[in-house]
């Protein structure tokens, strides 16, 4: 028995090592503008939405992102991508909750980042400001 408990803690031991070790080896990277930001058209601001189909807040906020990319249109890039289906781009985009909301303005610099459920009135005047108004959009119904 006693032998037993021995084996165990050793286990025990090296395992909280070898958990240590992975977490201290996996490191977001610095937050960037990353290459794929041509990818979804670099001419216009860009609303960036990092998530899941699957997630509950994600999913509230599905509605509201095609809302803004119909209402919007030709004014500002609305983009999401599920990081669950593509988990390269957590890491590409330094993402460590879910659902974030990423503000890019035309050059494709990074204005503004939210985590968590944000609604069309909040990013509407995030972006009021961040200095881009869409308010003198003529908005569609």
């Amino acid at each position: 028995m006693r032998k037993f408990f021995l084996l165990l803690i050793v286990f025990i031991a090296v395992w909280m090592i070898s958990c240590e070790e992975e977490k201290s080896a996996v490191k977001p990277e610095e937050p960037k503008i990353p290459p794929a930001y041509e990818e979804f058209g670099g001419s216009l601001p860009k609303l960036l939405d990092l998530g899941a189909d699957k997630c509950i807040p994600c999913k509230k906020m599905a509605p509201i992102l095609e809302e803004l990319k119909e209402q919007y249109k030709g004014k500002m890039e609305v983009v999401f991508i599920d990081v669950w289906k593509n988990a390269k781009e957590s890491n590409k985009y330094g993402i460590r909750l879910i659902p974030t909301q990423i503000f890019f303005d035309a050059s494709g610099k990074e204005l503004f980042r939210h985590e968590g459920f944000f609604s069309k009135e909040d990013i509407l005047n995030k972006w009021k400001e961040l200095g881009i108004d869409f308010s003198n959009t003529t908005e569609n119904k």
